[in-house]
């Protein structure tokens, strides 16, 4: 049986790791302004930030309806004369993504199964590349989806912003959240709880410091990781700062992938964000 994995582009995967497991994207929609643009088509994170400089306008991100998803499945299947899909979703607590993409799989009999990730960015990158090494096995897509699903609260998924405008704007914080942290110059720590976007700690100082701060207390925290791989993703970051980040989690994991947050999660977290995300549940 083939088996084909899918996403939306909240998945933040470089067109390396994509090609490397067949996976497949559908770009969200980024609205700035009046224009409209496709994640990682047609806009970056770094041109997203660049119109934001010149603009007292922040970006806003619209929804994939039912019947562009049902045309994305299509597509899927006749491209790639698959017998299954398996499409991953950003967490149906942050977005109407992942019930559109289930209201449009009722149109294939049960050949497309929707996996809520209660998650974002390359932690659902994460639960594809697991349920791509459990395809390559040979599991059946019903099997591959319960196995996900058991492992999907052992996912780490946390970063770290140096400003909360861009969650403001969005609605995922309250102005006085935001009033507070610039005067006390808090870099809080978001983490993902049960699908939902929760403060972590609340750490204060210099950006840089604080980033390797979050660094070691992630992993002293979450310190029974599968050693399998890390992603380090970023919306903007300063290299020698990826480096030294890249050098503290190297020796704990065979893989560490380096990859930039699209244009959907950035619009959200604003410029240097940074998150190290793994699944938690080695030994």
């Amino acid at each position: 049986m083939k088996i084909k994995i899918t996403s939306d582009s909240t998945s933040d995967l470089t067109e390396e790791i994509r090609k490397k497991y067949n996976f497949t994207t559908l770009p969200v929609k980024v609205m700035f302004e009046d224009n409209e643009y496709e994640d990682g088509v047609n806009i970056t994170s770094d041109k997203l930030f660049e119109m934001c400089e010149n603009s007292k306008t922040l970006p806003k991100t619209a929804s994939i309806n039912p019947s562009e998803f049902k045309e994305f499945f299509e597509k899927v299947f006749k491209e790639e004369k698959c017998d299954a899909i398996i499409h991953f979703s950003l967490s149906s607590k942050l977005s109407s993504l992942c019930q559109n993409a289930k209201t449009a799989s009722e149109n294939f009999d049960g050949k497309v199964f929707v996996i809520d990730s209660q998650t974002l960015s390359t932690a659902i990158g994460l639960q594809m590349i697991y349920a791509h090494e459990l395809a390559e096995k040979g599991v059946e897509p019903k099997q591959i989806c319960e196995k996900v699903e058991e492992r999907k609260n052992s996912v780490q998924a946390s970063f770290v912003i140096n400003t909360l405008k861009y969650l403001y704007k969005g609605g995922r914080c309250s102005r006085l959240a935001m009033f507070g942290a610039n005067l006390l110059k808090i870099k809080p720590i978001i983490a993902l709880r049960n699908g939902g976007m929760d403060v972590e700690s609340k750490p204060r100082g210099k950006f840089d410091d604080v980033v390797i701060r979050y660094v070691d207390y992630i992993l002293g925290k979450f310190n029974t990781p599968d050693k399998s791989r890390c992603f380090l993703t970023y919306s903007t970051l300063d290299e020698s700062l990826v480096k030294a980040i890249y050098n503290k989690i190297k020796p704990i994991f065979k893989e560490v992938l380096i990859t930039r947050a699209g244009s959907t999660v950035s619009s959200h977290c604003g410029p240097n964000t940074v998150g190290i995300l793994y699944y938690n549940d080695g030994k």
